[in-house]
């Protein structure tokens, strides 16, 4: 019941996100998607820290793996289980595409709601040479109760 719950929050809350594809800047162009699960944890108020396992999706070519963490300063109350958030990828227009090119450290802003089934919002930039930008609105559903507003650093390898 909850999983199914769950992927209708996914699917409204994609409606958002077509939505803010308009918002990318023009001098970038859409490489591909993000496609992560981040472990389940509890927030500790002020900080937390989670790992996460992605997959970054392109047109004609085999998905990539990514292992990193994702780490918040600010608010961060609660509980999640496993959190599923996916980005549309930017690349400036001048950006040459290599094997593993994500990897890197992106650093921006986060917020999201649970209270039984919830969505988030995400919004980071970095990885290699800081040429990459993670879709403003990210698509994330989750399980648990939380509650969070915070600064977040999220590190691909």
């Amino acid at each position: 019941m909850m999983k199914r719950i769950l992927l209708a929050a996914l699917a409204a809350a994609a409606m958002l996100v077509g939505a803010g594809q308009a918002s990318a800047a023009p001098d970038r162009v859409q490489v591909g998607r993000l496609a992560c699960n981040v472990a389940p944890g509890v927030g500790l108020i002020v900080v937390s820290h989670k790992d996460l396992t992605c997959w970054f999706h392109r047109d004609g070519f085999r998905p990539e793996r990514y292992r990193g963490s994702i780490s918040k300063l600010g608010i961060d109350i609660g509980v999640t289980a496993v959190t599923h958030i996916e980005w549309l990828v930017f690349a400036a227009t001048h950006t040459r595409y290599t094997r593993h090119a994500l990897a890197g450290d992106y650093v921006g802003g986060s917020a999201e709601a649970t209270l039984g089934v919830g969505l988030g919002a995400n919004w980071l930039i970095g990885g290699s040479h800081r040429s990459f930008a993670l879709q403003p609105l990210s698509v994330q559903g989750q399980v648990g109760l939380n509650y969070s507003v915070a600064f977040a650093a999220l590190s691909l390898r």
